[in-house]
């Protein structure tokens, strides 16, 4: 940012000129402007916000006045009629002229985006390079109050109307002192000052002079062109002098000798503030001027303690307050004040914290006892007295008397659990983290692990599993180490990784492939019987044993029975045996016998039931215990062909549960076998007896054979059953198969009738299936052979 000054740019502290409002300007190519000052030699800043560069030449204010004489030596005649030309903004003349006359000046460009700040009484001009758009406003600082008042002086020497009055911007000021800031204050009451003593010396000319009449005047009402001194066109404020009879014009008190022709005694003064009432202004300005110095020196008695007494809280945070209120300037003692009052909220804040961390046992982070003598040492030291050093002090008491009770309790061996856990609750209540509450925390942690440790591990306690085991394990790791709780962490390591060996083998055990006898379950189950540990693969081994156990005792029972055992018994017990995961030697005799069962079956279905037959292979093989019974052939073939006949095992009088009972079987059949043999044997002797169907001469009688189908049989036609000997019709029985033993070749002998065949026919009532052999097969029949 370029300053068209040789001074430094000074901060800009408050804006007392009133001259807010800026300028705006739109530059042509080579569009110039003249050099000038600015208004009542104030400060201008000027922004450009776009377009082509502006070029500034300017000159330093301790070389204004040798521009002014230069430009006069140079260009007289205009001066001799315009002495404030220079205030016009009409006047260019080449900076090389002036350099070389010995005037300084200096030049930059002022590109878009920049700012160029000129200084009091800083001539200045320069010209537009191109189109642009740039803005300017003026502004004053403290120190320009002084550049102002030399100002009026030179406009008054000039005649040069003012754009503001000087002496109503200072009282304007000095009216309100205390929303001055302090730097402002101090520079406006040096100006008020000599302001002050310049009114004083101009009144007391006009009380020479003969002037004894005056009347106040509020001259800020009225508007500047009634309050301009005919002679320097001076803005009047404080005082001027006006003439009864000319009421048109007035003069300021400099010129109080070319008001007017009329006499003395016409004259009157009008003034705006007595000479009572500057001082009392004054007073005042010097009051805020000075306030800081006053402020200054008690802060510094009571940060140094220079009368020996302590400053409450309270007083300094009022200190504080009147610097706030008073906008005094930032400075090292105010920060030194600052940062008391904040160490003392600080301290106060730790002890309200300590004091209710006591009384509502707050769980916050708790100082340490090295923190609270520094909290002492910090709170004694600060420059405020503090009634909370009380409560810290004896805060402190407690927990030194708090360590050496504990102390003692931890040089005590055995050290007693209950008292180290008393004394570290005493420890929690004090609200003060002690070194020894943190020794007490340690040996609590140990005593009540080794205890659980000890009860986990006790051999009439119930047994723990491997998780609280391995818990246990974690908790010991996070508490302090010491001999005893080493040992015991190294044997619960121990325990632990026999434990889970153990378990492994269990594992492998339960699910190996090969399965293990039961002597070795054995010898594994009462090996980990001494682990103190609940261990579930070893559980589960056990459980197997002794399914495997009652297993055995199961077929032991079963095979050493008065009776054969039941297949399906047998087939279910294997299938038991199987899901065991033990080796048994007694299921492989069972799967061999259930094997030999199912081929015996399977020969015997193969032998006695023709396929899809209806009939159960019990059915089959089951005696007839009806044979020979003297109801009528065609009934009881009606209820075979209807299902209403009642099968061999139910006239054996054998039910659902007698079935599985393999000795009842056995009986009953034993007996329907001895019934089937007298039944059979006596319905031949009855069906021999009757005369045969193919005799020519046969007549009818009560004892001759009938069909199924109620009629006589009788012909070359009629077939008689090989077993009950009883004759019935061809076309009304079953036709016998063909057997190819039996069957005449066709080469070598002509065709045969069926009857012809050499084969053997059963009637319906004898024939349960077929081909099958007949239940005659395990009877001692006289035609067994033959059959």
């Amino acid at each position: 940012m370029p300053v068209l000054d040789q001074s430094v740019l000074c901060h800009i502290n408050a804006d007392i000129s009133g001259m807010k409002v800026p300028w705006l300007y739109v530059g042509m190519v080579f569009s110039a402007f003249c050099w000038h000052i600015e208004d009542h030699w104030s400060y201008s800043i000027n922004y450009l916000h776009w377009g082509e560069p502006k070029t500034w030449y300017g000159v330093p204010s301790l070389a204004a006045e040798q521009l002014e004489e230069v430009m006069k030596r140079l260009t007289p005649e205009l001066f001799d009629s315009q002495p404030d030309l220079l205030h016009q903004l009409v006047t260019l003349m080449n900076p090389n002229t002036l350099m070389s006359h010995g005037v300084p000046v200096v030049r930059t460009n002022q590109c878009a985006g920049e700012f160029v700040i000129t200084f009091p009484r800083a001539y200045h001009s320069g010209f537009n390079q191109g189109y642009n758009f740039a803005e300017a406003v003026n502004f004053c600082t403290a120190d320009w109050l002084p550049a102002g008042r030399q100002c009026i002086e030179h406009y008054r020497r000039l005649r040069r109307y003012c754009v503001f009055s000087h002496e109503e911007l200072i009282c304007k000021m000095a009216a309100f002192p205390e929303k001055l800031d302090l730097n402002l204050a101090v520079a406006v009451h040096k100006e008020m000052f000599i302001m002050v003593q310049e009114e004083r010396r101009l009144r007391k000319a006009v009380l020479e002079k003969g002037i004894t009449e005056a009347e106040r005047e509020a001259f800020e009402l009225l508007p500047d062109d009634e309050r301009q001194c005919m002679k320097c066109k001076t803005t009047c404020f404080l005082s001027a002098l006006a003439c009864y009879d000319c009421p048109d014009g007035l003069v300021c008190l400099f010129h109080i000798n070319d008001l007017c022709k009329c006499s003395s005694s016409r004259q009157y003064l009008r003034y705006r503030y007595t000479l009572d009432e500057l001082p009392a202004m004054l007073h005042k300005l010097k009051i805020r001027a000075e306030s800081f110095d006053t402020w200054a020196n008690k802060v510094r008695v009571a940060l140094d303690v220079e009368d020996g007494r302590k400053r409450s809280f309270e007083e300094l945070r009022a200190l504080e307050s009147e610097a706030r209120e008073r906008r005094f300037p930032n400075s090292e003692l105010l920060q030194r004040l600052r940062n008391c009052l904040n160490e003392a909220e600080a301290c106060v804040s730790q002890v309200l914290g300590l004091v209710s961390g006591q009384d509502a046992r707050i769980e916050t982070p708790q100082p340490t006892v090295t923190e609270l003598r520094v909290l002492l040492e910090q709170m004694g030291s600060l420059p405020c007295a503090m009634h909370q050093i009380g409560d810290v002090k004896d805060v402190l008491e407690q927990v030194e008397a708090y360590q050496i009770e504990a102390r003692e309790a931890l040089a005590s061996l055995p050290p007693s659990v209950g008292l180290l856990q008393s004394l570290l609750e005493k420890g929690q209540q004090l609200g003060i983290e002690v070194p020894e509450a943190y020794e007490l925390q340690q040996q609590v942690e140990q005593a009540q692990w080794l205890d659980e440790v000890k009860q986990a591990l006790a051999p009439s306690a119930q047994r723990g599993s491997l998780v609280i085991m391995q818990e246990l394990l974690v908790t010991g790791a996070k508490i302090a180490s010491s001999p005893s709780v080493d040992k015991a962490r190294a044997e619960l390591q121990e325990l632990l990784t026999i434990a889970e060996r153990w378990e492994e083998k269990a594992h492998f055990c339960l699910e190996a492939r090969q399965k293990h006898p039961p002597a070795i379950l054995e010898a594994i189950i009462r090996e980990a019987e001494n682990i103190p540990v609940y261990l579930p693969n070893i559980q589960a081994l056990k459980d197997a044993l002794a399914k495997a156990q009652a297993w055995i005792a199961d077929v032991d029972e079963i095979q050493n029975g008065d009776h054969y055992p039941c297949l399906d018994d047998l087939e279910g017990l294997v299938a038991i045996g199987r899901d065991l995961p033990v080796g048994l030697e007694e299921l492989r005799q069972l799967e061999v016998q259930v094997l030999t069962a199912h081929s015996w079956r399977e020969k015997a279905s193969k032998t006695f039931l023709k396929k899809n037959s209806c009939y159960t292979l019990l059915e089959v093989l089951c005696p007839c215990a009806d044979a020979g019974s003297d109801t009528s052939k065609r009934s009881r073939w009606i209820e075979k062909e209807l299902g209403f006949y009642r099968s061999d095992t139910e006239l054996l009088g054998l039910s659902a549960q007698d079935l599985r009972d393999p000795g009842s079987v056995i009986v009953a059949f034993k007996d329907g076998e001895q019934k089937e043999k007298e039944g059979i044997l006596q319905l031949r002797r009855m069906n021999s007896s009757k005369p045969s169907p193919l005799a020519s001469s046969r007549t009818a009688s009560s004892a001759t054979s009938i069909c199924v189908c109620g009629q006589v049989p009788a012909g070359v036609g009629a077939l008689q059953c090989d077993l009950c000997q009883d004759w019935f019709h061809g076309q009304c029985v079953s036709v016998p198969r063909l057997l190819s033993s039996s069957r005449p070749s066709s080469t070598s002998s002509p065709l045969l009738a069926w009857w012809e065949w050499d084969t053997k026919f059963l009637c319906p009532l004898c024939m349960l299936s077929f081909p099958s052999l007949t239940p005659l097969l395990h009877h001692s029949c006289p035609q067994q052979e033959e059959l």
